[in-house]
C-alpha cells in the first residue's frame, strides 16, 4: 500500500513536471538564443488558457471542441508573439538586461489588465475532452487519461525538439545563433528573422501549455505570475539556455514538490527553493548549463 501511494505521488510529480517543461522550454529557448529573460512568457501562457476557454465557448455544441480550441489558442499566442517581437522586442536586444526586464514586466501588466477587461476576474474552467474523460490503472494507481495524454505529448515534443535542434539545418542555425550571432550574420543568415521564428515558437509553446492546463486548473488572473516563477526555477536548476537541462529541471521540480508535500506539508515550496539555492552554490550556471562568457 505504501509503494502504491508513493507511485501515485510520483505520477503526480511527473504530470506537474511535463506541464512545467512545456512552459519552461519556450522560456529557455528565448534566453538561449535571444539572451532575453522574457517575464511576459507566463502571461502568454495565461492568455492561451483564456483564449482556449473562449474558443470552447464559441464551439460549445461540438462534442470535441477542445482540440480546435487548443490549436486556435496556440496559434493566436504565436501571432501575438510575432507582433511583439517584430515591433517591440527587436529594439531591446542591444540594451542592458535591466531595460529588457522592465519592458517585459510592463508587458505583463498591460496584457494582464487587458485580460481582466476582456474576461473579468471570475474563475473560468474548461471541461476535459470527452475522449480523454476517464482514467486507467497503472500498478494499482488510477491515472487520469488526460494526464497520461499530456505526459506522452510532452515527451514527444521534447524528442521532436531535440531532433530539430540536432538534425536539421534550422536547428544548426539556432545553435549557432546561441553561440555567436555576429558570425552567423556575417555568413549571410538573416539573424533578425531567425530571432522572430524562435520567439514565435516559444510563444506557441506558451499558448499551447495554457490551453492544455485549462481542463486541470482554474483560469484566473494572476496565474501568469505563479507559472513564471515556477518556470524560472526550472530553467535555473537545469541551466539557462539548456534544452535538456530544462527537461531535467522540470522533472526534479515536479518530484521535489510532490514528495515535499509528504515530508514538509507546510514547506513544500520552500524545499524547491532550497534545492535551487544549493544547485546555484555548487553550479551557478545550472546542472546542464554553460558558464556565460
Amino acid at each position: 500500500m505504501a509503494a502504491q501511494f508513493l507511485f501515485s505521488q510520483f505520477l503526480s510529480g511527473l504530470t506537474t513536471a511535463i506541464f512545467l517543461f512545456l512552459v519552461a522550454s519556450g522560456l529557455s529557448l528565448v534566453f538561449g538564443v535571444l539572451r532575453v529573460l522574457n517575464f511576459a512568457h507566463g502571461t502568454f501562457y495565461m492568455l492561451g488558457a483564456y483564449i482556449a476557454w473562449q474558443a470552447v465557448t464559441w464551439l460549445a455544441p461540438a462534442k470535441e471542441a477542445f482540440w480546435p480550441a487548443a490549436l486556435l489558442a496556440a496559434l493566436a499566442i504565436a501571432a501575438l508573439g510575432l507582433v511583439v517581437e517584430r515591433f517591440l522586442f527587436r529594439y531591446l536586444y542591444d540594451k542592458e538586461e535591466l531595460y529588457q526586464l522592465l519592458f517585459t514586466y510592463a508587458l505583463v501588466l498591460i496584457l494582464g489588465d487587458a485580460a481582466k477587461m476582456l474576461w473579468g476576474t471570475a474563475q473560468l474552467s474548461v471541461a476535459r475532452p470527452p475522449v480523454l474523460d476517464g482514467a486507467i490503472t497503472v500498478f494499482g494507481t488510477l491515472l487520469p487519461t488526460y494526464n497520461l495524454f499530456v505526459m506522452i505529448l510532452g515527451s514527444v515534443i521534447a524528442v521532436g525538439f531535440w531532433v530539430i535542434l540536432q538534425r536539421t539545418s534550422a536547428g544548426r542555425m539556432i545553435r549557432a545563433a546561441a553561440m555567436d550571432r555576429e558570425m552567423l550574420g556575417a555568413l549571410g543568415t538573416n539573424v533578425g528573422w531567425l530571432y522572430t521564428g524562435v520567439f514565435v515558437v516559444s510563444s506557441f509553446l506558451a499558448g499551447l501549455s495554457g490551453a492544455l492546463v485549462s481542463p486541470i486548473k482554474a483560469i484566473v488572473p494572476g496565474m501568469d505570475v505563479e507559472i513564471i516563477v515556477e518556470a524560472f526555477i526550472v530553467v535555473v536548476i537545469g541551466g539557462l539556455g539548456s534544452f535538456w537541462g530544462t527537461f531535467l529541471g522540470a522533472l526534479i521540480y515536479g518530484q521535489v514538490l510532490s514528495f515535499g508535500i509528504l515530508i514538509f506539508p507546510r514547506f513544500s515550496i520552500f524545499s524547491v527553493f532550497a534545492l535551487m539555492a544549493v544547485i546555484l552554490i555548487v553550479r551557478p550556471w545550472g546542472l546542464l548549463g554553460r558558464p556565460l562568457k
